[in-house]
Formats: C-alpha cells, structure tokens, sequence
C-alpha cells in the first residue's frame, strides 16, 4: 500500500492514465506533482510537521522508569567477506546507553527486530547487547525481545517480555525512538498499558522554517528531497493504518 500511493507511485498511475487515456492533463499533473513534492522545502515542511512537537532533550530531564526500551532502526550487511553488520542511523542506540549511564533505570532493553527479506542478519536486538556489553553495560541488565517486524509487533513483545519476565512496580517505560517516529510509536505502546516518557532522537528537520528559505538548494527539485518527501509519506500512511494522528 505505502509503494502504491506513495510519490513515485502517484506518478507512475498518472502517466498510466495518460497512455491508456491521451489526455494530456495527466502529464501536467504528474510533472506539477513531481516538481512539488521534490522540493526541498516541501519536504522540509513534511518532517516538521511529522516531528512536532517533540525536541531533543538532556538526560537529567528525564525521570526514573522501570525501563529504557529503544526501538530498532535497521542493520545493513554491507559487501565484501566482514562480518560486520553496519549502522543505519545509532542515535537510537546510543541514547539508549546514555540514560543507562544517566541511572534512569537499570533495564536496558532492545527490541528484535528483523528484516522478513533480508534473513542473514540477525535480530537487532541481538547485535545491540552484543555491543553495549562492549561499552560497559552489564549483560544481567540487557534485555532483547524475540523478533518483531514493525512497531504493533514491538509493542506486543514489550508487554509479554513484563509479563513474563519481570516483577515490576509499575509499567512506566522511557521509549526512544526517531522523532518522527515517536507520535506513532507513543500511542501504539500506550494501547499496551504502558506509561511513556518520549525520548526522541535521530531528527530530521531543521530547527528554524527560515533556514529551509534560505537556502537556494531547497527551491531547486532534486532526487534526495523527493527522496525525504516519499519517506515522510509513508510515515503519514504508518499513523493513518495505526490510527495513531
């Protein structure tokens, strides 16, 4: 569904359109649509608004929970005989650590996730204790999920890993996660009874609408902005199928 009416796709049906049709509005439409949405302040425009309200915070804002729960993000195996498996983005990863550190709870814990077309790596929950153990996180204190492949399924394994696993006082969780990701994620974790504090990370917009004015590159379409429009879309389809606005 996200490929089909996302910006790409939108197109691809108009100039169908216009083949089977020969109307020539069609093209009009598709080229006017593909010049917007690949503007860069209109995507600009997108990620502020899928980011609000949410803005990065200190640690020592943030109160004492039962839990760090940090969503994944996406591994990449990259070519070649390594057995690395690289980063996607770790801002996720390392806030995670930091409000370990900071004492905000002593339950790390990490979602497993998992790519269904891409099963040589291994859970991302998996990979995330192997490295905490390497900054100095105790293993008793890291927890992983068993492999999910959206945020519903995140949430779900969260609530059977307290269930089952734990013998807490509360259900009141730090969750970290993108920020464009947070609205969504927030209020999918809530249904599951827990108690949030959002911790966003990994922004993507930039902090004043001037500075998207401001800079000429923005006015000009391009390959990377109708890029960051497609992804903020599918973003807007995620919270219409969640029901999560």
């Amino acid at each position: 569904m996200p490929l089909i009416i996302s910006p790409l796709g939108i197109i691809i049906i108009l100039l169908f359109f216009f083949i089977f049709s020969k109307r020539r509005k069609f093209i009009y439409v598709a080229i006017s649509f593909l010049f917007l949405i690949s503007n860069g302040i209109i995507s600009g425009i997108l990620w502020m608004l899928l980011e609000y309200p949410w803005k990065r915070v200190d640690y020592s804002s943030i109160g004492v929970a039962d839990g760090i729960v940090v969503l994944g993000t996406g591994r990449n195996l990259p070519p070649g005989n390594s057995k690395i498996i690289e980063w996607n983005d770790p801002d996720r990863f390392f806030a995670g650590i930091n409000l370990y550190k900071a004492s905000k709870s002593y339950r790390l814990i990490f979602t497993g996730g998992i790519n269904p077309f891409n099963l040589n790596i291994p859970p991302e929950g998996n990979i995330y204790v192997r490295e905490a153990i390497e900054f100095g996180i105790p293993r008793s204190d890291l927890f992983t999920t068993y492999p999910v492949s959206n945020t519903f399924e995140e949430a779900k394994a969260i609530r059977k890993m307290f269930e089952n696993q734990m013998d807490l006082s509360s259900n009141r969780i730090i969750l970290v996660t993108s920020a464009f990701h947070m609205n969504r994620a927030k209020r999918v974790f809530e249904r599951e009874g827990f108690q949030v504090i959002p911790y966003p990370v990994d922004f993507k917009s930039s902090k004043f609408f001037v500075s998207l004015l401001k800079n000429p590159i923005n006015w000009i379409p391009s390959s990377s902005s109708l890029n960051r429009s497609s992804l903020a879309i599918r973003e807007i389809i995620g919270r219409i199928i969640y029901r999560t606005w």
